[in-house]
């Protein structure tokens, strides 16, 4: 698990009640998506698994959802936890698709800590292996030491996109529907305009997974990505929705060992919130 992206499910079965382990069910669904994703953690989750609730971990303060918060709060809640300085950790949801454990992942390490990975194939495949599941509330861990130190060089806000959508200097890639992105399908948020940032291209975060929810192997990834317009060697700044399901870009990204990349965490919440940011598509 040292450092790698991704542990599959019988890697993390081999591993599972090893100490030092910390096990996160960080599934989030979209507002109208009719899911609640902590009554499915209750409902059944891997064994010893905490809940990663992205939402509570997220800047209460400001106006967008899910919006990075600062370094203290996301120490004091992680320590709540019981996630130590030593502690590996590994998350995984529910969607089949990386929809939010990549956002989990991604918060990790952007505040420094880069023992944690991403369960390949998440809950769907672990179920579908026979694996055991447990039921029920988690009990409250020892609380952790753990010590967050945000590097800002893998986050940006609205300034610094604009500043690259001037000079060309980073793609800048869309990991919401392809209906959202044309501007065809509404926004499940109130008060947001249709369409896209004007040069984005189009990358659905479900598109990056296999049939059993596992990532696209290297080969196919890439060309994946090639044929939407995304050259992986090459600078990304990955947006959505909510700075949620574009961290599934950033995984696979990393997946390749490829660099540079960022989020832009305001996203579409922001941008396409505003009456001075330009829109296409809608």
């Amino acid at each position: 698990m040292h450092d790698r992206p991704l542990i599959t499910t019988q890697e993390l079965g081999d591993r599972l009640h090893h100490p030092g382990l910390v096990v996160f069910d960080a599934s989030w669904y979209l507002p109208a998506s009719g899911r609640n994703a902590r009554q499915e953690f209750v409902a059944g989750h891997i064994p010893g698994a905490r809940f990663f609730d992205i939402d509570a971990l997220s800047d209460s303060a400001s106006p967008l959802p899910h919006m990075l918060p600062a370094a203290g709060d996301f120490e004091a809640r992680v320590r709540d936890l019981g996630v130590r300085r030593e502690s590996r950790v590994v998350v995984y949801d529910g969607s089949g698709a990386n929809l939010s454990a990549a956002r989990a992942w991604w918060m990790f390490r952007v505040f420094g800590h880069p023992g944690v990975a991403v369960l390949d194939g998440g809950l769907a495949k672990w179920r579908d292996e026979g694996r055991a599941l447990e039921t029920g509330p988690p009990g409250a861990p020892p609380a952790g030491d753990f010590i967050a130190r945000l590097d800002s060089r893998q986050v940006i806000g609205l300034n610094a996109l604009r500043n690259h959508l001037t000079s060309g200097d980073a793609q800048v890639v869309d990991m919401r529907s392809a209906g959202r992105f044309t501007g065809r399908d509404p926004e499940p948020r109130p008060g947001l305009r249709r369409g896209h940032i004007p040069g984005s291209v189009s990358v659905p975060y479900g598109e990056l997974v296999a049939e059993d929810g596992t990532l696209l192997e290297p080969a196919r990834l890439r060309t994946h990505l090639a044929r939407s317009g995304v050259d992986p060697d090459r600078p990304v700044v990955a947006t959505c929705g909510s700075g949620v399901s574009a961290c599934a870009l950033l995984l696979a990204l990393a997946s390749l060992g490829t660099d540079g990349h960022v989020l832009y965490d305001g996203s579409w919440s922001e941008w396409g919130g505003r009456d001075d940011t330009p829109v296409t598509g809608a």
